[in-house]
């Protein structure tokens, strides 16, 4: 293999401060590309590497590659990109947070929509882990590492509602068990565009990163296996509909990802809400509406002390209630 440093090449983004690339020799053929990649650039480890793919930060031939796993080929070129490094650890912040259950094992937050849940490129500090360290002091686990300590699960930026976050090693463990074989439930409100036809159902697809936006996730046959199921709660004509989603598994993007693959996109949704089934013409407000209706409604989990299931609810947050409620006089207006 082959290893060109370019570190004094002009960034592809602002965030990111150098580009290498690796070239496969005959050696390495049929190899995972993660061992490859980490023994190419000799200072990476492989877990750093697998973290790069999940951020669609290496790709080849344009194409991203999101498979640690993958085979490579003789002659195959990689590029990886590594972000400049955050600061080695978070700083506590005294930031307001909305706590709706804690004890000394977990903290249940009712996240607003705008607040980043971990510090990373380009939001080193104003984060949910910062806020939690100002609020826990040191008993946060550590298990998520330095920079995500007591982090079992996120929700993206612009996503409101309940996340739970584990005070110690203990808990961290239980917590991950149960994401990992299921056992941990939750249920998300959503504004989509159009009416889900079916109204109830599962979508079964696999998510993987996209070929064409590192930034973007999408359907793809390679893809991680994923299933949400569905209901239509109410119908506001034939412009939006609130929907139920429980997620089976829990990808990056999954929701946002699922609805837009079935023609009915979130609103608001920046990355997934292009194309839609939505009849007739939509309103000004649902054009405007700033961030993805996505609402982290309900959380249920076996508590790692207790090991009884409990279970939290969220209201929806205001902005999506006066989405709702605009929509419903939208319709009332049509059928008058």
């Amino acid at each position: 293999m082959t290893h060109t440093p370019s570190a004094s090449e002009t960034p592809v983004a602002a965030d990111v401060a150098e580009r290498r690339r690796v070239t496969v020799g005959p050696g390495d053929v049929d190899e995972r590309v993660d061992k490859v990649l980490a023994a190419a650039l000799g200072d990476v480890s492989r877990n750093r590497i697998k973290a790069l793919m999940e951020a669609g930060l290496v790709t080849s031939d344009g194409r991203t590659i999101d498979n640690p796993s993958d085979r490579v080929k003789h002659g195959q070129s990689f590029e990886v990109l590594l972000p400049p490094p955050a600061a080695a650890e978070p700083v506590p912040q005294a930031i307001a947070l909305d706590i709706v259950h804690e004890d000394e094992a977990v903290i249940v937050i009712d996240k607003p929509a705008g607040l980043v849940v971990h510090p990373a490129a380009g939001n080193l500090d104003g984060t949910l882990v910062n806020a939690l360290l100002a609020h826990c002091g040191a008993v946060l686990s550590g298990i998520g590492g330095v920079a995500r300590p007591g982090i079992v699960h996120r929700l993206d930026k612009d996503t409101s509602g309940l996340m739970v976050v584990a005070k110690t090693d203990q808990a961290h463990a239980a917590l991950s068990a149960q994401f990992a074989d299921r056992t941990l439930s939750r249920t998300y409100l959503a504004v989509v565009r159009g009416v889900p036809r079916p109204t109830s159902g599962r979508i079964d697809a696999p998510i993987g990163r996209s070929s064409r936006n590192r930034k973007k996730m999408a359907v793809v046959a390679r893809g991680k296996s994923a299933q949400t199921d569905y209901r239509v709660l109410r119908a506001f004509g034939t412009t939006a509909s609130l929907v139920e989603c429980a997620l089976a598994t829990g990808r990056t993007h999954q929701i946002r990802v699922h609805m837009a693959s079935i023609g009915h996109p979130l609103v608001g949704d920046p990355l997934y809400g292009g194309r839609s089934k939505a009849g007739g013409e939509t309103s000004a407000e649902l054009r405007r509406f700033p961030r993805q209706a996505l609402h982290a409604a309900r959380l249920t989990f076996r508590h790692p002390l207790s090991k009884q299931m409990v279970s939290f609810e969220s209201g929806l947050s205001i902005d999506i209630k006066l989405l709702i409620g605009h929509l419903a006089e939208r319709e009332k207006g049509i059928s008058d």
